[in-house]
C-alpha cells in the first residue's frame, strides 16, 4: 500500500534489486474512474476524425502521421489500433474502442491528469527515491481495448527518453485490473542492472525519409527470464528506465486502460538531444515537485 511517507525501505531495496516496484491501492477507485471518465470527455470532444492523419488515405499519409506523432510532445494527440479502418478510411468500431493510446502532454494540458500526475502519493514516492529536481516529459493514456489491444514487444523506456547518466523512471497506473488475458506488463527482473541500453529511438538527419530512426539492438532476453506481473485497480507500478518489460495482446472480453507518465532527474543529468521527444517554448518540461518542502 502506498503512504504519503513515500517508499519504504524495503521497497526501495526491491525496487533496486528488480528494476520494478508494485504499489498497491495507491489511487481509489474513484481517482480511477475519473480518469476513464475524462479520457472518454476528451476522445468525445477533441479527436476530430475528419483532419486526423489515420484517416487521410493518400501517398502522403505516412509522413503525415509522422509529424502528427513527432509534434505531440506539447500536445494532446490520438494513436490509433492497428487494423481498424476499413478500405474508405472509416473506423469499424466505436472510436474510443480503436484508440490505442492518447499523449503526450496530458500532465500539463487536462486538470484532471496533472492532479493525479502530481498526487501526493506520487511527489512522496519520488523524494523517498532522492530525486532532487524531477521533471515530466511525457504522458500517455494506454487503452488496450477488448479483443484488439495489441503487442508492446519487449524494451527499455530509456531508449526512446535518454539521459546521460541514465536517470529515467516511469509510474504506471492501473485505471482497471490488469490481468493474464488482457495485457498486464512482463517483466524481465534485474535487466536493468544485466542489460545495457544499447537500443536508441533517434531524431533522423535532416532529409531523410521518417522523422525518427532506430539505431543498435536490444539484447535478447530468453522467454522464461519474464515473470507477470498482474495488478489490481488503483496499483501503481514503478518502472526503472533500463529494465526490459512488454506486454501480450488483449484477446479478452475486457479492456485495460492505464494511465502512465515519465520522470526524469534534471539535476546534473543531461536529456539527450537526439530523443525525439523535445521540450518546446510553449511546454518546457514541468517539474514534478509543487513545493520545494
Amino acid at each position: 500500500m502506498a503512504t504519503g511517507a513515500g517508499l519504504s525501505e524495503s521497497q526501495k531495496e526491491k525496487f533496486e534489486k528488480d528494476g520494478f516496484l508494485l504499489i498497491e491501492k495507491a489511487f481509489s477507485p474513484e481517482q480511477c474512474d475519473e480518469l476513464r471518465k475524462q479520457c472518454r470527455h476528451i476522445v468525445d470532444t477533441e479527436l476530430d476524425l475528419s483532419s486526423h492523419p489515420g484517416t487521410i488515405f493518400a501517398t502522403t499519409q505516412a509522413q503525415k502521421c509522422d509529424d502528427y506523432f513527432m509534434t505531440s510532445g506539447d500536445r494532446i494527440r490520438f494513436f490509433f489500433e492497428e487494423n481498424v479502418f476499413d478500405e474508405k478510411g472509416s473506423l469499424k468500431y466505436d472510436k474510443m474502442q480503436c484508440v490505442n493510446k492518447i499523449g503526450h502532454a496530458l500532465h500539463a494540458l487536462d486538470p484532471v491528469f496533472m492532479k493525479t500526475t502530481h498526487a501526493p502519493v506520487v511527489q512522496a514516492t519520488f523524494r523517498s527515491l532522492g530525486f532532487k529536481r524531477p521533471v515530466i516529459p511525457q504522458s500517455m493514456y494506454i487503452c488496450k481495448n477488448a479483443n484488439i489491444g495489441g503487442t508492446v514487444r519487449p524494451h527499455q523506456d530509456s531508449t526512446f527518453l535518454h539521459t546521460e547518466p541514465l536517470r529515467l523512471t516511469g509510474l504506471w497506473i492501473a485505471l482497471e485490473d490488469a490481468e493474464l488475458d488482457n495485457g498486464c506488463l512482463w517483466f524481465a527482473p534485474g535487466t536493468h542492472k544485466s542489460v545495457p541500453v544499447s537500443q536508441r529511438m533517434i531524431r533522423s538527419p535532416k532529409g531523410s525519409d521518417s522523422n525518427t530512426m532506430i539505431i543498435g539492438e536490444l539484447f535478447e532476453v530468453k522467454d522464461e527470464d519474464y515473470v507477470p506481473v498482474p495488478v489490481k485497480k488503483g496499483s501503481m507500478v514503478l518502472i526503472d528506465g533500463s529494465v526490459v518489460h512488454k506486454s501480450k495482446p488483449n484477446l479478452s472480453d475486457r479492456s485495460r486502460h492505464i494511465y502512465t507518465f515519465h520522470i526524469i532527474e534534471s539535476e546534473g543529468v543531461i536529456y539527450s538531444k537526439e530523443n525525439w521527444l523535445q521540450p518546446t517554448e510553449a511546454l518546457p518540461f514541468p517539474p514534478l515537485f509543487t513545493s520545494t518542502d
